[in-house]
């Protein structure tokens, strides 16, 4: 299994990480491609890739949009060998911790950055649909993963008609706020279907006993493989081998 998305540079990984990497391996998450949110961040993204042996992006989080003034340092970043995507990028009018208008500058830029290196764009959406999906299409963006996606039916087939992989998170195993998940996740095409922890947030409610530390990790990432493959009715196994045939037909990894 592939873990699309792991904020390994946040601090609560700080003294472990090495167990943390160990223990994902030993659940069968082989690889995983680490956030960058920041250009700080995103550089330190690629050092932990480049020792661990595994991938990352390079991008700026809306929430930090504010402070972007050009992308100049992020393509400097993005020349990282261990580098496959640009973002985490895109907008959330959940928090709002950057105006929109810088939101969506910051957003544009990265879009654009993304089609000029050829690589694919990992992209936030939170409570910004529709202007994030008007943004993508006008972007004319070939190649993208909708991170982390929570939304509804309608969204869902806004990021589908866009040719959008969508990424689905722990978030599917919450019988509060994910629930309608399981039914959306069928409407996925399985060519688009992609899994991720976005650890060390969104640690799955349902799953038992619950880490003490309460940080979610890459070695979860099968519980959610398995939510999932119940939702679709299908065997773990298949689910397992086919996205992660998707995660390296997105990011080309060999």
């Amino acid at each position: 299994m592939i873990d699309i998305g792991a904020n390994l540079t946040h601090a609560s990984f700080k003294e472990d990480l090495g167990e943390v990497v160990s223990r994902a391996r030993k659940a069968g998450v082989t690889s995983m491609v680490i956030t960058g949110t920041t250009v700080e961040e995103s550089r330190e993204a690629a050092a932990i890739a480049e020792r661990f042996d595994l991938h990352s992006t390079v991008g700026i989080h809306p929430h930090h949009a504010k402070d972007f003034k050009n992308t100049d340092e992020l393509k400097s970043a993005a020349a990282h060998p261990r580098v496959v995507a640009i973002g985490e990028c895109g907008l959330d009018f959940n928090r709002n911790y950057s105006p929109h208008p810088a939101q969506e500058e910051c957003f544009t830029s990265q879009l654009q950055l993304g089609i000029d290196l050829g690589k694919p764009l990992f992209l936030h959406s939170r409570d910004a649909h529709p202007r994030f999906a008007q943004i993508v299409k006008s972007m004319k963006v070939q190649k993208a993963v909708a991170h982390c996606f929570t939304g509804e039916r309608e969204e869902l087939r806004a990021y589908l008609d866009l040719g959008l992989y969508i990424g689905i998170t722990g978030w599917i195993c919450d019988e509060r706020r994910g629930k309608h998940l399981l039914e959306l996740v069928r409407e996925i095409p399985r060519d688009r279907l992609l899994l991720e922890t976005d650890s060390p947030y969104l640690t799955p409610r349902d799953m038992k006993p619950q880490p003490k530390s309460r940080r979610n990790e890459p070695a979860f990432l099968p519980h959610i493989l398995k939510t999932v493959a119940r939702a679709l009715e299908r065997d773990v196994q298949d689910v397992a081998a086919e996205t992660t045939r998707n995660a390296r037909a997105l990011f080309s990894l060999k």
